[in-house]
């Protein structure tokens, strides 16, 4: 059997450059390389995009520019289905796995230049991938399949924020998020109006639309989805316990402290309630490939709330949606080997 040309986008744009280092060099690092000739473009932080010719170290350090780089694209031309790079050399790919977390990357962009080029892609096309990134339409998708959630507002640039009827919709504290930014960048959390005023300042530094959002004491539980047509959830839950007060960027990557649980404590019923949800909220994203579902339960009542969904999740050995799948006995290798299958079977 033939092997499949592959390619592997990381860095970005994003303020998840770095993550992104880390999830593409981990999947490198496991792939089978009897199956696939492994080719890798990454993107820098300015947007230069270069076809990288070195090893998986220096992407994690982020010292891949200064190695064997030659600048590239990926052609929208679908005579040429593949790779050009500055020389004029064409590399034809059968396949890309884009490695990219937040703004353009996970958020239909990247997958709109493959459909065009006609290059199958690993994970959600352009409708999925640009709901999901947008907090404020996954929250109106969400409301229309009756998917419970928590109550919110939307603001966008050049409204005038009506202080008086955010506070007696979601009252205090209440979460603060930019509409399209990743990792919890720009989130803030409020408990009076100074600090309402603040988070709204805070957030539109990172986006034209923003979310303003009821707080909630919960849990934060996560299911990992896989699939296109008949999607299936891992049959284990996790649960993230931050470090911080609740579960921002120096949380996820910074602060040791944070903690994943595996499974995560909860009922049998309270299992299988998440995992249906999980399903639903995918297929009704129209989400492919993968994601994970984050939920919120709260710690009161026990309610459960989708809280987002994330269509290209840390994507390390030892990120969540990768660990969920190993406890249920799909190893990493084997995963990023589903996942590539998927995008094949994946219908443009």
């Amino acid at each position: 059997m033939d092997k499949l040309n592959l390619c592997i986008i990381f860095g970005g744009t994003s303020s998840e450059h770095d993550v992104s280092r880390v999830s593409a060099a981990s999947v490198i690092d496991n792939i089978n390389p009897e199956k696939y000739n492994i080719y890798t473009v990454g993107i820098t932080k300015s947007g230069k995009w270069l076809l990288y010719e070195g090893d998986t170290d220096a992407m994690r350090t982020g010292e891949w520019e200064s190695g064997k780089c030659t600048p590239a694209i990926i052609s929208p031309d679908r005579t040429v289905r593949g790779i050009v790079a500055q020389s004029g050399k064409v590399i034809p790919l059968d396949v890309v796995f884009p490695v990219l977390h937040g703004k353009y990357g996970e958020d239909g962009t990247v997958q709109g230049l493959l459909a065009l080029a006609d290059i199958p892609c690993v994970g959600s096309g352009v409708i999925g991938s640009a709901v999901c990134m947008d907090k404020c339409m996954a929250k109106i998708v969400f409301k229309n399949e009756n998917i419970p959630q928590a109550d919110w507002v939307e603001l966008r640039r050049g409204d005038r924020a009506d202080v008086e009827m955010i506070e007696k919709k979601l009252g205090y504290p209440c979460f603060i998020k930019p509409a399209n930014a990743g990792s919890s960048v720009g989130v803030s959390k409020a408990v009076d109006r100074e600090g309402l005023l603040r988070g709204i300042e805070i957030a539109f530094r990172e986006d034209e639309k923003i979310l303003i959002e009821e707080g909630i004491n919960a849990r934060e539980v996560e299911c990992s989805v896989i699939g296109n047509e008949n999607p299936e959830s891992a049959e284990v839950l996790g649960e993230v316990l931050p470090a911080n007060e609740f579960y921002d960027y120096e949380a996820k990557y910074k602060n040791a402290n944070s903690k994943l649980l595996i499974p995560a404590p909860v009922s049998d019923e309270m299992r299988d309630e998440i995992r249906a949800l999980a399903v639903r909220a995918y297929k009704a994203c129209e989400c492919r490939g993968l994601a994970r579902v984050d939920f919120l339960v709260d710690k009161k009542d026990g309610s459960v709330r989708l809280n987002e969904i994330n269509t290209i999740p840390g994507f390390t050995s030892i990120s969540m949606y990768s660990m969920l799948w190993d406890k249920a006995g799909v190893g990493y290798s084997e995963l990023i080997d589903r996942l590539i299958g998927f995008a094949l079977d994946s219908e443009r």
